[in-house]
């Protein structure tokens, strides 16, 4: 190894174990469901972005059963040469009447969506108005645009219809986009969509949101802009497969002039095989079940609340979610991370989440009930909670 390398990284991994910023990855053996084990520890889960439990759907794992006796392992090839299966088509046709649009394209991740949807219609020469609390795909997908990068204070309607002002009326730029988060993933808010239409409206802004964490929680499972009924208003919605769908993947969906053109601009979209035939038949099957019924959506909101009300009334800073994600807000980071290996070792699994994730000083572990969290589970947790919180002066 290059002794530059190998005194750079030494360099960064000690800076980062000093200051409580390192994430140590843990293993979990099997499912990934509302209990795990780790090192052979049994653990309530608190950690999963598995929303509905999909992920360990019975019903999804039939589906990916057929589909790989049916297409084989993988698609064989990109979407733009003959990776583009049936099952690719049934997918988005299927996705594009789940969020009540035109036309939808699917990508192999989230992040890849946001890398191929944004530098596709935004350029230099462009603008996007970003809120600042915005995903790291976000962030990365605005850079690699090349297009200006104005920061609006989060959630902030007279500032982000300011920077407008001044974006759209400057003559500078060719075109303006706002994007924000449908809902945001370290806090549980939700973005004031239909004041940010109305904004966008008045200034001629291309509209993208990002609801990555939005689809299958929002709107009875369809997500946040259909829950606003503002799905013909938003130019661009993203979403991943990877979440409340339980399988991996991303897409994005709004008219069919905006999908045909992705199809042919959006670089991952172009030089990516194509979703697996098991994942792509899978994803199809959750987003019927999700449309053919709220049980699971209804489920996961009453376990949310549920475990909200007990921190809430144990003492603990839970913010100001609107979601099921339920933060508990510690602050320093390395007091944020002994108690995330103290709940750990009583046998909850909620996992610390510091800068650069979140701003310095915020701290936090986020806890994500799902539909397939029992109250006694929930009870249970909240029962450690209690004892880690006063043993370590947190409540």
């Amino acid at each position: 190894m290059s002794q530059i390398l190998k005194d750079y990284l030494n360099t960064q991994l000690t800076e980062l174990k000093d200051n409580g910023l390192y994430n140590e990855i843990d293993v979990v053996e099997g499912e990934n469901g509302p209990v795990i084990s780790i090192d052979g520890q049994e653990l309530i889960n608190l950690s999963s972005n598995n929303y509905l439990g999909l992920a360990t759907d019975e019903d999804l794992k039939q589906a990916a059963k057929e589909a790989v006796d049916s297409h084989g392992v993988g698609a064989g090839a990109v979407r733009t040469i003959n990776g583009t299966l049936d099952l690719h088509k049934e997918l988005e046709d299927t996705l594009a009447e789940f969020k009540g649009t035109e036309a939808v394209i699917a990508f192999t991740s989230g992040f890849n969506a946001n890398q191929g949807a944004i530098p596709a219609i935004m350029k230099k020469g462009d603008a996007i108005l970003s809120d600042e609390l915005n995903h790291a795909s976000i962030i990365d997908g605005c850079r690699l645009s090349g297009a200006k990068i104005i920061r609006v204070n989060h959630s902030d309607m007279d500032d982000l219809r300011k920077k407008a002002k001044e974006a759209t009326e400057s003559g500078e730029y060719n075109k303006v986009m706002f994007i924000t988060d449908g809902v945001f993933s370290m806090d549980g808010d939700v973005a004031l969509l239909p004041e940010i239409v109305e904004i966008a409206k008045e200034f001629d802004l291309i509209t993208y949101v990002d609801d990555a964490h939005g689809s299958g929680v929002m709107g009875k499972g369809a997500g946040t802009v259909k829950h606003f009924g503002l799905e013909k208003e938003v130019d661009m919605q993203m979403g991943t497969l990877s979440k409340a769908i339980g399988v991996v993947g991303g897409y994005v969906a709004g008219s069919q002039e905006l999908i045909d053109y992705l199809k042919v601009a959006g670089r991952p979209f172009l030089f990516s095989t194509a979703l697996t035939p098991a994942d792509t038949k899978a994803i199809t099957e959750a987003v019927r079940k999700i449309m053919a019924s709220t049980e699971l959506h209804d489920k996961l909101w009453e376990n949310g609340d549920y475990l909200k009300a007990g921190l809430k009334n144990l003492g603990f800073d839970i913010g100001h979610s609107e979601t099921p994600i339920t933060p508990v807000i510690i602050g320093e980071e390395k007091l944020t991370q002994e108690f995330s290996k103290r709940l750990k070792e009583e046998g909850v699994y909620a996992k610390s989440i510091v800068f650069p994730t979140v701003p310095r000083g915020t701290g936090r572990v986020r806890n994500m009930p799902t539909a397939a969290h029992t109250k006694e589970m929930l009870d249970d947790a909240l029962k450690i909670y209690e004892k880690v919180g006063k043993e370590l002066g947190i409540i």
